[in-house]
C-alpha cells in the first residue's frame, strides 16, 4: 500500500454507464466450471480508464479463461453506505457482476485499516480512532455485502496491517478485541466465510516487524502482500530468494491458514525488474502453492495488466464515474525517488503490457494454472 494504493490498488478502472453491461443478479445461479481453481486469483485490472462494455467483458473472459478460480475485489465504506442506513450498490453491482459472470469467487479487501491511514469512512462517521469505528456498524455494513454478495467467501478487515501498529503497538490490544467482537458477530450470520487482517510481507522483513505479525494472527487466516523490493522499492531478490521469503510465513504463522493475496514481480528495469525474472518467479510462486497447499488460503497475482507509465503511484481507484483515493504512508517513504521507483514497479506489475501484448510471465501462468487443475 501507500500514498496511493500498494497493496490496494486494483479494482477495475472503467469509465461506463452501468446500464450499458448486462449483468446477472448478485446472487442468480450460473454453471459450475470445474476446472476454476478457487485458491489460484487473479486481480482483474484494464490497461486505461476508459473500455467499452466488450473490452472489459472481454478482459474478464480472458482472466477466467486461465484456469483461476478468484479475484479480489476492493469495496470501501463511504461509497456502499455514503447515507447511514442507505446503501449505494450501483459500482459494487457491476464488479461483483462480472466476477460472478465468470465464475469467480471473491476475496472482499474492506479496509477498516489501510497502512498508516484508517478507512477511507463515511462522513457521517467521521475519522475515527480504533477504539471509536463502531463494532455494530462494521457488523452491519458487512452483513450487508455478505448478504448481497454470496461470492465473497474470505474477507480483509485490516490491509498492511502492520503499518498501522508500527509506531503504536499499545493499540495492538484495542484492534484485537475489536476485530474479535466483529468476527464473532459476523460468524454467526455468515458461517461459510472466513475473515482475516493481511500484512506486506516485504515491510515485515524489511523493518523486523514480524512480532507485530505474532501479535495479530488472528482470524481464520493471515494474509500477505509481497513485492521482491527493498526500502527504496528496488527489486533485491532473486526468485528463488523471493520463494525463500515466502517459506518464511510458515515460521511467522505456524498455526493458521495463509492467503497470499498480492504477489508480484515488476518487467520494468528501472526497478531491477525483467520479463524472463517475472516467469521464474512465476514458477516459484506456484512450487510453493503444491509444496504447501495444504496451508494455503489462496494465492493471487496482483494484477492482470500493466498501467501507463506515471500514472501508478497518485492512481485512485475508479469505479463507474466515482474516484476514490486510498492508501496511506505505509512505510514507503516520501522521497522523489522512493516514489519514482514504485511507480515504475507497480506500472509494469502485470502480465500482459498496455498494448494488450503478453509477456512470458502471462504463458507461465496459464501453464502452471493448467498443471495443478
Amino acid at each position: 500500500m501507500t500514498n496511493k494504493v500498494l497493496g490496494i490498488i486494483a479494482g477495475i478502472a472503467i469509465v461506463i454507464a452501468i446500464s450499458s453491461i448486462i449483468l446477472l443478479l448478485p446472487n442468480s445461479e450460473i454453471p459450475e466450471t470445474p476446472t476454476n481453481n478457487e485458491k489460484i486469483g487473479l486481480v482483474i485490472n484494464s490497461p486505461s480508464k476508459s473500455v467499452t462494455p466488450k473490452q472489459i467483458d472481454d478482459i474478464f473472459k480472458d482472466a477466467s479463461s486461465t484456469g483461476i478460480g478468484r479475484s479480489n475485489v476492493y469495496l470501501f465504506w463511504n461509497t456502499i453506505e455514503p447515507e447511514r442506513g442507505e446503501f449505494d450498490w450501483s459500482q459494487s453491482d457491476v464488479i461483483m457482476g462480472l466476477n460472478k459472470k465468470n465464475n469467480l469467487k471473491v476475496t472482499l479487501f474492506f479496509s477498516v485499516i489501510n497502512g498508516e491511514q484508517l478507512g477511507p469512512f463515511p462522513d457521517w462517521i467521521g475519522k475515527p480512532s480504533i477504539n471509536s469505528i463502531g463494532e455494530d456498524r462494521l457488523v452491519s455494513v458487512l452483513d450487508e455485502i455478505l448478504s448481497r454478495y454470496h461470492i465473497v467467501d474470505s474477507v480483509i478487515i485490516g490491509g498492511e496491517t502492520e503499518s498501522q501498529f508500527r509506531y503504536y503497538q499499545q493499540n495492538i490490544p484495542v484492534y484485537k478485541e475489536f476485530f474479535s467482537n466483529v468476527y464473532d458477530k459476523l460468524k454467526e450470520k455468515h458461517p461459510e466465510v472466513t475473515f482475516g487482517n493481511s500484512f506486506a510481507l516485504h515491510h515485515v522483513l524489511n523493518k523486523d516487524l514480524t512480532n507485530i505479525v505474532n501479535e495479530l494472527a488472528i482470524g481464520d487466516f493471515v494474509a500477505f502482500s509481497y513485492f521482491p523490493v527493498d526500502g527504496l522499492n528496488d527489486i533485491v531478490k532473486t526468485p528463488q530468494d523471493a520463494k525463500d521469503d515466502l517459506q518464511k510465513i510458515l515460521e511467522i504463522v505456524p498455526d493458521k491458514k495463509i492467503g497470499i493475496f498480492e504477489i508480484s514481480w515488476s518487467t520494468s528495469d528501472f526497478v531491477g525488474g525483467a520479463a524472463e525474472s517475472q516467469k521464474e518467479f512465476l514458477e516459484k510462486i506456484f512450487e510453493f502453492y503444491s509444496e504447501n497447499e495444504s496451508s494455503i488460503e489462496f494465492v493471487t497475482w496482483y494484477r492482470h495488466y500493466d498501467k501507463p507509465e506515471g500514472t501508478c503511484v497518485a492512481e485512485q481507484q475508479e469505479i463507474g464515474e466515482t474516484s476514490i483515493s486510498v492508501g496511506g504512508g505505509s512505510g514507503l517513504g516520501s522521497s522523489e525517488f522512493v516514489i519514482e521507483r514504485l511507480n515504475h514497479y507497480i506500472c509494469n506489475a502485470g502480465l500482459v503490457d498496455v498494448d494488450g501484448n503478453s509477456k512470458s510471465g502471462w504463458n507461465e501462468f496459464k501453464n502452471q494454472i493448467e498443471m495443478i487443475n
